[in-house]
């Protein structure tokens, strides 16, 4: 038996519809869930991604955070019998504040494992303070001095890294320059849980907003990288996987390269199949 993804919400955040997708609708409010994705049957629970501190003052940068006493760490994991001590691994598609919040929920023996690329440009300052803050930063480097607390991944494009059978990581770029997706193999196909290489599925790849050049993706509004190294991401997880789950938006469904379908129901029905194709609703 193949290993199953399930998806967690961790949160709900407000904010212009621009930030997600370059130049889109400008003014416009737009509502996206923060995902992170169990899997299990692969050993022990592994989560990816664990959602944004409480302490992040969104109010400031005007946008609207909301999380339900369903949405936090213990309440999501519980939808599947999984406690937070249980989680052996904890894997990062990378480090802004939205992925990689609510680790000090985690305990020492629990890995926390990212790119080290991706640890070396949080603490640069490139991004500033905001994507990359002071309360995840000082917790990443207290793991970092805590024997087994912490796993760096060297991959850097021509080779993967193993967490458990059936399941590794490889550096996907694009986003940030140590973001990774890992990659699940299932029973119909390779499931790529990519992160934020892509914000909005309909609008940057099914249907892109602003470019008409066949097969190519339009940016997000948010990365710390080219457009076209972006693009390439894109296009490398297109071409690669058969399920692409992403941080901000419902799953996707893809043959040839091309987006076929959506999975409508994975945020909302816990016994939903991620790695199901004839869950996902096709056009």
């Amino acid at each position: 038996m193949s290993a199953t993804i399930h998806a967690l919400t961790f949160g709900r955040l407000t904010m212009d519809s621009s930030g997600l997708v370059l130049f889109r609708r400008p003014g416009t409010r737009e509502t996206i869930p923060f995902v992170g994705y169990l899997i299990l049957g692969a050993g022990e629970p592994i989560l990816v991604d664990t959602g944004a501190s409480d302490v992040v003052d969104w109010a400031g940068w005007g946008m609207e955070f909301e999380k339900t006493p369903d949405m936090t760490v213990e309440a999501q994991l519980a939808r599947f019998g999984v406690r937070p001590d249980e989680v052996r691994t904890v894997v990062h598609t990378h480090a802004h504040l939205d992925h990689v919040g609510q680790d000090d929920l985690f305990p020492m023996t629990t890995t926390v494992a990212m790119a080290r690329a991706e640890l070396e440009f949080m603490v640069s300052g490139v991004m500033g303070p905001g994507m990359y803050t002071a309360h995840d930063t000082h917790h990443l480097v207290d793991r970092l001095h805590t024997p087994g607390a912490l796993r760096f991944f060297d991959v850097d494009g021509t080779f993967e890294e193993e967490i458990a059978p059936g399941v590794a990581v490889r550096l996907s770029g694009g986003h940030t320059p140590g973001s990774i997706s890992v990659l699940v193999e299932t029973d119909e196909g390779i499931a790529n849980i990519a992160g934020d290489i892509v914000y909005h599925i309909d609008d940057q790849i099914a249907a892109p907003l602003n470019d008409v050049v066949a097969h190519e993706p339009t940016i997000s509004g948010n990365r710390a990288m080219r457009s076209l190294e972006e693009k390439r991401a894109v296009k490398k997880a297109l071409a690669t996987s058969r399920f692409l789950l992403v941080g901000h938006d419902l799953p996707a469904l893809v043959e040839g390269g091309r987006v076929v379908g959506r999975h409508r129901t994975a945020f909302d029905i816990a016994a939903a199949s991620l790695t199901s194709a004839a869950e996902y609703d096709r056009p």
